[in-house]
């Protein structure tokens, strides 16, 4: 996989950190990565964004953004909103594909849910994903609420024929509730692909080093990484 989109089933929810560890456990194995930042919105002209809180904490070699609008909104609202231009799935697309002639990986952060639209037309990240033919990995909550999420992100994907990787819980509780718990064995069923991790909640703010000492026992091997799901699931009391 040169290239992979990272989504998920909302907002906050821990793509970026994922999306981090999944850079940290590649730059680790020897890989170049890019992270591509379609569209960042909420912050000002000065701060950091998401793709470079990813190359921050993985030490990841590139970060790019094609577009940032200052109020906290979808792409497409906060665009219009700001009388700037929109990022449509083409352009999301060709930027993916140069950053993948220079790396050896490029992660595609979306903004909010698979399908928050980018402009006018419609063009969400799944359309992006289309174009590149490329796989998504779905970041999810751990708690209650969760599965009618990924099964719904998960059916929009097979509808539109993309491929979805699996599933990485993006800020495993460090004490889980009931819900949680079952939910690492009923998220695989609901998304119908594997579970491929669960991050620690308040991983984002490790140290870098931390951070990449420990994002490959993150992470399932699918993803460079050494976490394995049945165990984790027996000391979590699944």
């Amino acid at each position: 996989m040169s290239i992979v989109v990272v989504s998920g089933t909302g907002t906050e929810i821990g793509k970026t950190v994922v999306t981090a560890a999944v850079a940290a456990a590649a730059v680790a194995a020897g890989r170049t990565v890019a992270v591509l930042k379609p569209a960042q919105t909420g912050l000002a002209p000065d701060e950091r964004g998401d793709a470079d809180e990813v190359v921050r904490l993985s030490g990841a070699k590139t970060s790019a953004e094609l577009a940032r609008y200052p109020e906290p909104l979808a792409p497409g609202t906060a665009a219009r909103r700001a009388g700037m231009p929109r990022v449509g799935a083409e352009r999301v697309a060709e930027a993916a594909r140069a950053l993948a002639a220079e790396h050896d990986l490029v992660l595609v952060e979306g903004a909010g849910g698979l399908l928050v639209r980018f402009d006018d037309d419609g063009g969400t990240l799944a359309d992006a994903a289309r174009l590149l033919d490329a796989p998504v990995l779905v970041v999810a909550p751990a708690g209650l609420g969760t599965l009618n999420s990924t099964a719904l992100t998960a059916e929009a994907l097979r509808a539109r024929g993309i491929e979805q990787l699996g599933v990485v819980v993006g800020s495993w509780p460090a004490d889980p509730d009931l819900a949680a718990r079952c939910n690492l064995a009923d998220l695989p069923e609901a998304a119908g692909a594997p579970l491929l991790g669960a991050v620690p909640e308040g991983s984002g703010a490790l140290a870098p080093a931390a951070f990449r000492s420990a994002a490959a026992g993150w992470l399932a091997p699918a993803l460079g990484g050494t976490w394995d799901a049945d165990a984790f699931s027996r000391e979590a009391g699944a």
